[in-house]
């Protein structure tokens, strides 16, 4: 089966130039100088139709920067991305627009992510009419039966975003991605800000539309336990790199990367005491001056001479989990 989203040494760098008055400032010899960023780093990773891919790490390990690319709100720096077996660079027009309309995104702040100047029912309905989805005169109807989708009143639609609850603005979020009609939504940390009564909801109501529609999710989440319930497959990140792939059940219940097991391992559990919690030691790495090798080798508790000399490519290990790890793939004992 193709593969609805490819994506092969995907990378994103960000550069800062000094402006104008740091330029002159160097004339008397402050120093400034060019900064690079490479927030994603060759990241590869298929999902199939249907499939709800979890995508997981500590805050600012690039997950985001990720789904934003993939949604094409930013573009790549570098690698391939290919949707419905086609490169981004050889779309024609008319399956750029395909991919464009089909890969809709949930961000992470329901409210940040709403005009607060428009109504519900033309935040919902806007783009379907003005990409021809539908026309204007049935938009109202449209919204209506959207609304009904995310369990939200029909009535509703007329209202403004600050008169919901965040999690009904997070439903409204839902039902703006619902009416392009997408194959694959990219919820960026989409839970995240609401309560956890409330987030239980959303998970329901995710997994709700897929079973209804058979969409796709890349579900971006710091959130291991909803991760865990939503996900067919999890990819762990650490600092704009994919370190291990696998089944949801794999992944969190046999863990092969030392990342892996130490985001796991400082997971809050009902069956933990508070004093069994472990924290990841050590800081993450500034992005601006990555370690060389494997980035993690400065906080891992099992790093060898050769981590950080080496960079470890994503490989089968010996249960064939996919790990960015030395010591998993047998390079080093």
């Amino acid at each position: 089966m193709t593969a609805l989203l490819s994506l092969d040494g995907l990378c994103q760098t960000y550069v800062n130039r000094p402006d104008l008055a740091e330029r002159a400032a160097n004339l008397m010899g402050a120093g400034y100088r060019e900064t690079r960023v490479r927030a994603v780093d060759g990241v590869s990773l298929d999902i199939a139709p249907g499939e709800v891919v979890g995508l997981v790490g500590e805050s600012g390990c690039g997950k985001s920067t990720l789904g934003r690319m993939v949604a094409g709100v930013e573009a790549p720096s570098a690698g391939r991305l290919a949707y419905r077996g086609t490169a981004l660079e050889a779309m024609t027009p008319d399956q750029r627009r395909a991919w464009q309309l089909e890969v809709q995104m949930i961000f992470q702040d329901p409210f940040a992510s709403l005009n607060p100047r428009m109504r519900i029912e033309r935040i919902v309905g806007e783009a379907a009419v003005v990409h021809g989805l539908i026309r204007a005169r049935d938009r109202r109807d449209y919204v209506a039966d959207l609304m009904g989708k995310v369990g939200l009143a029909a009535d509703m639609m007329t209202r403004y975003p600050h008169q919901f609850s965040g999690g009904q603005r997070q439903r409204v979020g839902i039902a703006r991605a619902l009416a392009l009609k997408p194959r694959l939504i990219v919820c960026d940390e989409a839970i995240s800000a609401l309560d956890v009564s409330i987030q239980a909801q959303v998970l329901n109501l995710f997994e709700d539309l897929r079973a209804e529609f058979g969409f796709a999710y890349l579900f971006i989440s710091h959130d291991l336990g909803a991760v865990a319930h939503i996900a067919d497959r999890v990819a762990v990140m650490y600092l704009g790199r994919v370190v291990e792939i696998g089944a949801a059940d794999d992944v969190f219940g046999d863990p092969r990367h030392p990342y892996t097991r130490a985001l796991l391992a400082e997971a809050p559990r009902l069956d933990r005491r508070a004093q069994d919690f472990t924290p990841v030691t050590g800081e993450i790495p500034s992005p601006l001056d990555p370690p060389p090798g494997c980035t993690f080798h400065p906080r891992c508790p099992v790093a060898a001479p050769a981590c950080r000399e080496i960079v470890p490519q994503l490989q089968p290990g010996p249960t064939g989990r996919l790990a960015a790890c030395l010591r998993e793939t047998g390079e080093v004992t």
